[in-house]
C-alpha cells in the first residue's frame, strides 16, 4: 500500500501542476490577444506560453495520466465503489481535450493568427474550474 500512496501523492502533485497551467495559459492568451499590436510584449508572452505548455503542462498531464492509470490498475475494485470514479474520469477526459485545445490555440497565436478575442479567452479560462470542482467533489465525497 506504500507504493500506492506514493503514486497517489505524485498524482495529486502532477494534477495540481497541470491545473495551474490550465488556469494560467488562457490568461496569457488574453494578454497576447489584447496586446497583439505590441510586438515586443507579444514576443515575451509567446515564450511564456510555450514554456508553460511544453515544459510544465505536458509533463504534468503525462504524469497525471500515468499515475491515474497506475492507481486504477493497482486497485480495480475502485470501479465498484460507486459512480464517482466514472464521473471523475469523464471530467478528466474533458480536461485532456481542453489541454489539447489549448495547444491548438497556442499554435495559432504563435503564427499570429488571432481568430479569438480576449473576451473569448476570458470565458474559455473558466472551463477548467468547472471540471476541477466536479473532480474534487467526486473524488472526496465519492458519490
Amino acid at each position: 500500500m506504500d507504493l500506492y500512496l506514493t503514486i497517489k501523492a505524485l498524482h495529486v502533485v502532477a494534477f495540481v501542476s497541470w491545473m495551474a497551467v490550465l488556469f494560467y495559459l488562457p490568461r496569457l492568451f488574453v494578454y497576447h490577444t489584447e496586446n497583439k499590436e505590441k510586438k515586443e510584449f507579444v514576443s515575451v508572452i509567446k515564450i511564456q506560453e510555450d514554456k508553460l505548455y511544453y515544459f510544465i503542462g505536458t509533463p504534468a498531464i503525462l504524469i497525471t495520466i500515468i499515475t491515474g492509470l497506475a492507481m486504477i490498475a493497482m486497485n480495480l475494485d475502485l470501479f465498484k465503489s460507486g459512480g464517482w470514479l466514472h464521473l471523475k474520469l469523464l471530467f478528466a477526459f474533458f480536461l485532456i481535450i481542453y489541454h489539447l485545445d489549448c495547444g491548438r490555440h497556442l499554435k495559432n497565436l504563435k503564427k499570429d493568427i488571432y481568430n479569438k478575442s480576449g473576451k473569448f479567452y476570458r470565458f474559455y479560462n473558466e472551463l477548467p474550474t468547472i471540471c476541477l470542482f466536479v473532480i474534487a467533489f467526486a473524488a472526496i465525497l465519492k458519490f
